[in-house]
């Protein structure tokens, strides 16, 4: 009777001691946090009073918020104001302006390409012309910054510009009416060979979804049996993206991914729902260490799902998620409040916290122990500390460090020489020069992209012209380099001339026929084929 009065009253004040410090917990942790932002008032006030010197309090303020975040994850930033307005069109998939990718040659501001459903290509504003006058100011030796600002607007506002053009004596006037311009997510689409599609996704933003099913559906209709999907250097997006994405080619209603925070609100899971025709075409997905976050979310349920191969080299290993947060002067937080798991239960994110700063995180080798080759059962890593995980037909995969592929398949690295004609510009520049000379002849004698591709060659003579034309640009000629590189560099300059006329599907479908990873991809759908158990 004793034992049994006593026990509710034990219960009772057991109970009662948790929620008292739960509670005197909260009281403190908010109590630290007043007097934590109480002595930064302090210090920020004293230092603008007092300093020797008259000091900028905003940069101030940046400063501190940059510091305390970086005593967080790389992946939790602040936003300037000057930044946010750039990042946020870059995920919302447009801006206002008069739509031209540009490039500042020899202090002149010229024309790559009217971007395709813009005001610049409705009046016929080709690749190649050059902007002399804009509002009849000369901009000869403009910068990047100041066409921005120049060119961008709302829409509806007008903007004159003044252009040159090759084979036409006067200056052309033009009064561009700007408007939305649509920033494109998915790069390219085309048929590699009669059944092999090839996508190519840059980033995964508000219209990745909407742009990547328009292609397949095309790719559909022009007879495609299997697919190749391009996410290499993809750093990622909005995760709902990714599972849209993803659930294109994972059937029921399986797991894509999961996400567990501090905070349960931030628990979330993910599932395929939507019914495709998609689901059961043999795909295999090009990774890289470029490819990161959404990129990885999706190669990995495809990989935890035996859906397809995986191929090229380990993706970068970011496996958590921001949230943003909105501030009143127009700046940003986006800070970090969940990480993301694969089906398997895999957490792709790789190790932050044993790095000295952020950049040795970013500049980190994770390949380099990892030979290449055939790894369908992962055993490259086998001798890796990291966890161990199943996917759905019992093959090893691995988790801490991003997705390791099913095939590894480095990516050839250039000699000095080719770097130096990259970073001067001279594959552009020279073709520049080329068609302002030759330009009338291409597009009669190849009316069209495949006509060209199959017909037009980079002669010996066509390569000592640019070789030529580099050592005037002050990048010294070596011939064990040039011959070493030189199928890419006949390559990328064929590619630079298509890219002219046909845009961004002229310049991939020319540049993969020298890309080793794609080339080991076009020869393993049959093994993809067998992983998925398709017919």
């Amino acid at each position: 009777m004793f034992r049994s009065v006593k026990f509710p009253y034990l219960l009772f004040a057991t109970v009662l001691g948790i929620v008292l410090g739960v509670f005197l917990n909260k009281a403190f942790s908010v109590d630290n946090l007043r007097e934590s932002i109480r002595k930064f008032n302090d210090v920020l006030t004293f230092t603008e009073k007092y300093y020797v010197e008259e000091v900028d309090t905003q940069k101030l303020v940046e400063s501190a918020i940059n510091g305390m975040l970086n005593e967080l994850d790389p992946h939790s930033v602040y936003i300037s104001p000057e930044q946010f307005k750039q990042v946020e069109e870059s995920f919302r998939g447009d801006f206002e302006g008069i739509g031209i990718e540009f490039q500042i040659v020899n202090d002149t501001l010229t024309v790559v390409s009217a971007i395709s459903g813009g005001p610049s290509e409705a009046l016929g504003i080709l690749p190649g012309d050059r902007i002399v006058k804009i509002e009849n100011e000369s901009v000869v030796g403009i910068t990047n910054d100041d066409v921005r600002k120049k060119l961008r607007g709302k829409a509806g506002t007008e903007v004159n510009v003044s252009i040159i053009r090759t084979g036409i004596t006067k200056p052309i006037e033009y009064t561009i009416v700007r408007d939305k311009i649509p920033l494109y997510s998915v790069d390219t689409h085309f048929m590699i060979d009669n059944t092999t599609g090839y996508v190519s996704v840059s980033r995964f933003s508000e219209t990745t979804y909407d742009e990547l099913n328009q292609a397949l559906q095309d790719l559909n209709k022009n007879g495609m049996k299997q697919l190749v999907l391009d996410l290499r250097s993809n750093p990622g997006g909005y995760l709902n993206q990714a599972v849209k994405i993803s659930d294109l080619f994972i059937d029921d209603k399986k797991k894509i991914v999961y996400t567990e925070g501090r905070r349960q609100e931030f628990d979330e899971q993910y599932f395929a729902s939507e019914p495709s025709i998609f689901e059961k075409i043999p795909i295999i997905i090009l990774i890289n260490h470029g490819s990161a976050s959404a990129s990885e979310i999706v190669s990995g349920a495809v990989q935890d799902w035996d859906r397809g191969l995986i191929v090229g080299e380990t993706s970068f290993g970011k496996g958590l998620v921001q949230r943003q947060f909105d501030l009143p002067d127009n700046s940003a937080l986006r800070l970090t409040i969940s990480r993301y798991y694969t089906p398997s239960g895999r957490l792709i994110q790789r190790d932050y916290k044993n790095k000295k700063d952020k950049a040795e995180y970013y500049s980190e080798s994770i390949e380099e122990d990892k030979t290449e080759g055939e790894n369908i059962d992962h055993t490259a890593e086998q001798d890796s500390v990291k966890p161990v995980y199943k996917t759905k037909k019992g093959r090893v995969v691995y988790g801490g460090g991003g997705i390791t592929p099913d095939y590894i398949v480095k990516s050839k690295s250039v000699t000095l020489y080719t770097q130096n004609l990259l970073r001067k510009n001279i594959f552009y520049t020279y073709i520049l020069s080329y068609l302002d000379k030759n330009n009338g002849t291409i597009k009669e004698k190849y009316p069209d992209l495949k006509s060209f591709r199959e017909n037009f060659l980079i002669s010996d003579s066509f390569l000592k012209s640019f070789i030529d034309y580099a050592k005037s640009k002050d990048v010294e000629f070596s011939e064990k380099e040039f011959n070493e590189d030189k199928d890419y560099i006949a390559a990328r300059l064929k590619a630079q001339i298509a890219r002219n006329y046909w845009k961004n599907e002229g310049w991939y479908s020319i540049l993969i026929k020298t890309d080793e990873q794609m080339n080991k991809a076009l020869t393993l759908f049959d093994e993809a084929k067998k992983i998925a158990e398709l017919n």
